[in-house]
């Protein structure tokens, strides 16, 4: 499962390449020996799960919020519900960000029931009463204006950095939703009562105004930008039945009708502490755990939530995406293939690695370097997602003078190579060293291994699943990967979308004004 980073330093790379003979099976296993003896995992009696790494190299922590659940979860007619929610985290709780909780609690219960009256005039497709509907607009406004009056704005994450917080952030995917910063190690006591206050007890204060931003922010990413649009149109076009299909962001005539009231549901089901894992890194100790369980044990607990049933049928027939835009042109591909928990799995690995990994991968090499065709080109798993069968792309942009057409053609001619000659020596050992190089890369940023911890957690039910990648790493075989290439990269599993620059119009030609015709000779 690609969730460790790709990029590597050259420095630390050339370091690890000279002692890849000796870095292998007994070496993995003393680091990993050193590493576990530093994490302690603990399953609260609600069912949330905690992991601390002792890293006391400096006096701070990071940690890693991971609730399973993201955009692939939304609702049908409620897509972009998780994304919401995301922003919604950073209100407060009944604690932070009101004045008067109690009072503040009536005034947004007046809200939803002026919103659940509006929106039903709104949504009646015959016999909508203009007046009426005005009259329930100025209800739900005037009814929003009063519950603001109880508003601290932005109190939570200001606590947060007036305590020494830094990189407060987090974001929805597909499969996940992440909440994540670093902090000063003396105010973890600061950072459990937050942490666990916007788990349990959040509130919905603001949800319309922010309701708003979220709209702006997809007419930024998408509705302005023609490679979104393009995207949201190629995963729309590749999936029939899977919500990978829909929008992560949203689309925008449901993202514009989501209520407070479902955000609550969706917070209900899935922010249940048994679908969340929490990992602290850093100048922390084991005995710390009993001063997290306080907060994050007093989580009312509930059932985690039914697995997906929905499964996207085979694809049996190509199908494209072509947009025409006054931008620049794109290319992009897609064939699907199965989720992480496939045997194959780090076969997938290994082809992005080989077609991919910088400046000597193929696609660069090929398309950029030698034939001058493309300015970028890559390949790349698991997108959109990766928890359910996703697809393993390529993309690449053309050079001035080239077409989308050009690149098409030309990642073709790369993939029927790997289909029927074997990569080299070279190309294999380089991909299980710099698999190597990653995972030692990655232990040593504290937010990287809590991210880590948190992911494995989740997916495998055993961090630990982080070292024994390497294995399968090391069992990839040439023969594996031209068997793989030659089961997904087929063409009526492929849906492929492109951007093609429009032709400026052409200048309208000036009027000629003609002389008068004659009518006559000289007098």
């Amino acid at each position: 499962m690609p969730v460790r980073s790709r990029l590597l330093s050259i420095a630390l790379l050339a370091t690890i390449a000279v002692h890849a003979p000796h870095l292998h099976a007994q070496d993995t296993a003393a680091i990993e020996k050193n590493f576990s003896s530093r994490v302690t995992t603990k399953v609260l009696p609600n069912g949330l799960t905690l992991l601390i790494c002792e890293r006391p190299e400096a006096p701070v922590f990071s940690y890693y919020t991971l609730v399973d659940a993201g955009s692939a979860n939304d609702p049908n007619g409620q897509s972009g519900l998780a994304h919401m929610f995301e922003h919604m985290a950073f209100k407060g709780t009944t604690e932070v960000g009101t004045t008067n909780y109690p009072a503040e609690k009536i005034a947004l219960a007046k809200v939803e029931v002026a919103y659940a009256a509006y929106d039903t005039e709104f949504r009646k497709l015959v016999g909508q009463d203009p007046k009426k509907l005005a009259d329930l607009k100025a209800a739900f406004d005037a009814s929003t204006k009063d519950a603001q009056q109880y508003v601290i704005p932005n109190q939570f994450s200001q606590i947060a950095e007036e305590a020494g917080a830094t990189g407060l952030n987090a974001s929805t995917e597909e499969d996940s939703t992440q909440y994540f910063w670093s902090m000063p190690s003396n105010r973890l006591e600061l950072w459990a009562y937050l942490e666990s206050g916007r788990i349990g007890h959040p509130v919905m204060r603001e949800f319309y105004k922010e309701r708003d931003v979220v709209q702006e922010e997809r007419r930024m990413r998408v509705d302005s930008d023609p490679i979104g649009r393009m995207v949201e149109q190629f995963l729309a076009t590749a999936y029939v039945a899977h919500p990978y299909g829909r929008s992560g962001v949203g689309w925008e005539s449901e993202i514009s009708q989501v209520s407070a009231t479902e955000a609550e549901a969706f917070h209900a089901k899935y922010y249940t502490p048994s679908n969340i894992v929490i990992a602290v890194v850093g100048d922390v100790k084991a005995s710390d755990l009993s001063l997290l369980e306080k907060y994050f044990g007093a989580i009312p607990a509930g059932p985690k939530p039914e697995e997906m049933t929905t499964i996207e049928p085979p694809q049996f027939a190509e199908k494209t995406v072509t947009l025409t835009e006054r931008t620049q042109p794109f290319y992009i591909e897609g064939y699907h293939r199965p989720d992480y928990r496939d045997p194959d799995d780090a076969v997938y690995d290994a082809i992005t690695d080989i077609f991919s990994n910088g400046r000597t991968a193929r696609l660069y090499k090929t398309l950029v370097r030698d034939q001058h065709i493309a300015v970028a080109a890559e390949g790349f798993s698991g997108f959109p997602g990766e928890k359910y069968p996703g697809l393993y792309s390529f993309y690449a942009i053309p050079a001035p003078g080239h077409t989308p057409q050009e690149m098409r053609d030309a990642i073709e001619a790369q993939v029927e190579r790997l289909k029927t000659e074997d990569v080299s020596d070279e190309e294999l050992a380089m991909f299980k060293t710099r698999q190597r190089a990653d995972l030692l890369r990655g232990l040593d940023d504290n937010q990287g291994i809590a991210h880590s911890l948190a992911e494995y957690q989740t997916r495998f039910g055993d961090w630990r699943q982080l070292f024994k990648e390497l294995d399968e790493d090391d069992a990839v075989t040439k023969a594996d990967i031209r068997r793989v290439a030659n089961k997904i990269f087929i063409a009526g599993n492929r849906t492929s979308a492109m951007i093609q620059t429009q032709a400026p119009k052409p200048a309208a030609e000036p009027a000629v004004t003609k002389a008068p015709a004659s009518t006559g000779g000289a007098k």
